[in-house]
């Protein structure tokens, strides 16, 4: 198995900016892209739709493109019987988010990469909906040239029987539309999280529920933020802090992160975070470096100062483009094999250190323990290095120290390996995430070089992705297009008000202004409350989603809520607190049903109750730093810090009425109201509840 296109002749994909698209280039099916040509010939031939979503990174995409897309004969059925259509749901998010909703609402379950939905000609409703079929029977699913078959007899047979399913599918879509309730919820829904959280905390490994396990860094930075309010208010919730930092804690000494080269992979397929999914996403590294800063913040533990650095400088190393933008992925397999880049041979290891080097990291790593995968060693903290040095009577100086050169012999040995592939598309949401997060791995860690990192991040969507006022979701070798979706506004405007606390700027505040201003004009729902995942010149499609709960990113209506109470509270701006205020309503019911899930939503809903503060100090140049630095001192989530420069003059908004004086000042307000100003750097270490 390859990654790689087979060496057939170029179809229609040869041309997309997609890589997952190109990896399909050569195949013998003749693919077209999602675009009204293909659409067209569908309807005109009256030939169903095959619509094959994966993207780059995904193991059993590659499956069942060698098994089935690179063979000619599964080929020619493919191309007989169907109009074939291949998405990158990185790139169409739009689509994804429909047709596994309605993968699930017909299958009943959920759904996965690849998806593999059979669609009408004329109005695109599945007719069938799975995910990975094999070249033969097995495992209880058909051959997929069996499937093929049977899906071309169907339409043919049974055109009565699938349009009254068409019909029942609108109808299921269409009653997955929230309605808004009167009053906001309560902070009872918050109380109800966190004990659904603690019911499903594995005590042992950390994290929520049985394997596969995934980060859900969002409910992590919830009992975070939910234990630093408690400590603000003199009433300490040790358990949410527990919970969250043992979690962290077992990520970062476990496989899912790379003790190497660092970054975390998406998943792992064991309760104890052992083995992962290979594959290491943008979304995830993003949040999880941001959870990361702090932990750090909150607890003072180096452990999280560590996996934060490592986290930031392998984002800098080997996912930033030249041009500033971060790359998406990096696939899971690479020489055919998933995991073949990160796993050792015991012997190989044992030549490549000394045994002085050995000896500490054989404990640590589980070396001095059975394989793990196939025969060999995926590196996993099995043992913390002060155990080992306990172990071997050693000075825990002296085993940190050998471990870390153990690990850059290791590392420099595996820069010689084969890579695996990087998809090197640029997008904004993901991006989004990454550039708030570099921002505070700057502010918290004290690295210019990190912010520096996220600044030109922002500068090349700023460039290449903001054209005539509007984003565009993607970039690849100097090509953007497609129109944004909600994730990507509310992400960047989450990220720029990041930015802006860490260093200020005008420019970007401004830019944080026109992203609220599309937010509201393009996919703001102004009778139902929320928003839409996109804008209203977007191509319809058979359902237009308002996604509320979190999912592989955090929910878009959690975060444009969130971000737009800020920048209203910052600015005394009303449209925006009340978009926010319409999209905590609308998910009222959704957040009381299952309230663990909505994490974001609850987190927009802790600061609507209570709004948070926002610290304003006013300096010049040569004190501004000094000043900024005292009030940032420990965990603090709830306050919003931005140090403007007294030369910085006509502030927009309420910032207009914060003026310098005679010395350094700071505003501190909270809601509508305002105290009178600091004037003793003293007072800004006081951490309000």
């Amino acid at each position: 198995m390859t990654n790689s296109p087979s060496a057939g002749p170029a179809n229609r994909l040869a041309k997309a900016t997609s890589p997952y698209l190109r990896q399909h280039a050569h195949n013998p099916v003749d693919w077209w892209p999602w675009c009204p040509e293909a659409l067209a010939v569908a309807r005109e031939q009256d030939r169903p739709i095959l619509l094959s979503i994966g993207y780059s990174a995904c193991h059993w995409c590659h499956v069942m493109a060698h098994e089935s897309f690179e063979d000619q004969a599964t080929a020619d059925l493919m191309n007989r019987l169907f109009v074939n259509i291949k998405v990158d749901r990185e790139e169409r998010p739009d689509l994804d988010r429909v047709y596994q909703t309605a993968h699930q609402l017909m299958a009943r379950r959920s759904g996965g990469w690849p998806l593999t939905v059979f669609l009408t000609p004329d109005t695109h409703l599945p007719i069938f909906a799975g995910t990975y079929f094999p070249r033969e029977p097995r495992h209880g699913l058909p051959a997929f040239s069996q499937l093929l078959n049977g899906v071309a007899r169907a339409w043919r047979e049974q055109q009565a029987a699938i349009s009254a399913q068409a019909a029942d599918l609108t109808e299921a879509l269409g009653r997955l539309e929230p309605a808004a309730d009167a009053e906001l919820p309560g902070t009872e829904v918050l109380d109800a999280a966190l004990t659904q959280l603690a019911e499903s905390f594995d005590e042992q490994d950390g994290g929520f529920g049985r394997a596969p396990k995934f980060p859900h860094a969002t409910n992590l930075e919830l009992l975070l933020q939910h234990h630093a309010r408690t400590i603000a208010a003199g009433t300490p919730d040790g358990r949410s802090l527990r919970m969250a930092v043992f979690t962290l804690e077992r990520m970062i000494r476990g496989g899912i992160n790379d003790q190497l080269g660092g970054g975390f992979c998406r998943y792992s397929v064991d309760d104890r975070w052992e083995i992962p999914h290979f594959e290491k996403m943008l979304y995830d590294n993003g949040p999880l470096l941001a959870l990361c800063c702090d932990a750090y913040a909150g607890t003072g533990d180096n452990l999280f100062r560590e996996a934060a650095e490592a986290t930031a400088n392998w984002l800098m190393r080997e996912m930033q483009s030249p041009q500033g933008g971060y790359y998406s992925s990096l696939d899971a397999d690479s020489e055919g094999h998933e995991g073949r880049f990160y796993v050792w041979d015991r012997e190989q290891v044992r030549i490549l250190l000394t045994p002085a080097e050995y000896e500490p990291f054989a404990i640590v790593y589980g070396l001095d323990q059975p394989a793990n995968f196939e025969g060999q060693w995926h590196l996993h903290g099995y043992q913390t290095p002060v155990e080992a040095a306990r172990c071997l009577g050693l000075a825990s100086a002296q085993v940190a120290a050998l471990l870390a050169s153990a690990r850059a012999t290791l590392f420099a040995e595996r820069e010689r390996r084969v890579r695996p592939d990087r998809d090197e598309k640029v997008l904004t949401a993901w991006n989004a995430l990454t550039i708030k997060a570099m921002a505070r791995a700057g502010r918290v860690l004290e690295r210019p070089d990190y912010l520096e990192s996220a600044q030109a991040a922002l500068g090349f969507i700023r460039r290449t992705l903001w054209q005539n006022g509007r984003l565009l979701a993607t970039c690849k070798d100097g090509i953007a297009h497609l129109n944004a979706y909600l994730d990507d506004y509310a992400n960047l405007l989450d990220a720029v008000l990041e930015l802006l606390q860490t260093r200020w700027s005008r420019a970007d505040l401004d830019f944080a202004v026109a992203l609220a201003e599309v937010l509201l004009d393009q996919f703001h729902d102004t009778q139902a409350g929320g928003f839409w995942f996109t804008g209203r010149d977007h191509e319809p499609l058979i359902h237009r989603p308002k996604p509320l709960a979190d999912e592989s990113l955090p929910s878009g209506n959690g975060i444009a809520a969130h971000a737009l109470q800020r920048l209203g509270h910052l600015l005394g701006e009303p449209r925006y607190l009340d978009a926010a205020t319409g999209t905590l309503k609308l998910a009222a019911a959704a957040i009381r049903g299952l309230p663990y899930a909505h994490a974001t939503l609850l987190l927009a809903l802790d600061e609507s109750l209570d709004p948070p503060e926002i610290l304003i100090i006013r300096a010049d140049a040569d004190l501004l730093d000094d000043w900024q630095t005292a009030a940032r001192q420990g965990y603090q989530p709830r306050r919003m810090l931005f140090a403007i420069p007294t030369t910085e003059t006509d502030l927009p908004g309420a910032l207009a009425g914060l003026v310098p004086g005679a010395g350094p000042r700071a505003y501190r307000c909270r809601g509508t109201h305002c105290a009178l100003p600091l004037t003793d750097i003293a007072e800004l270490s006081v951490q309000q509840p």
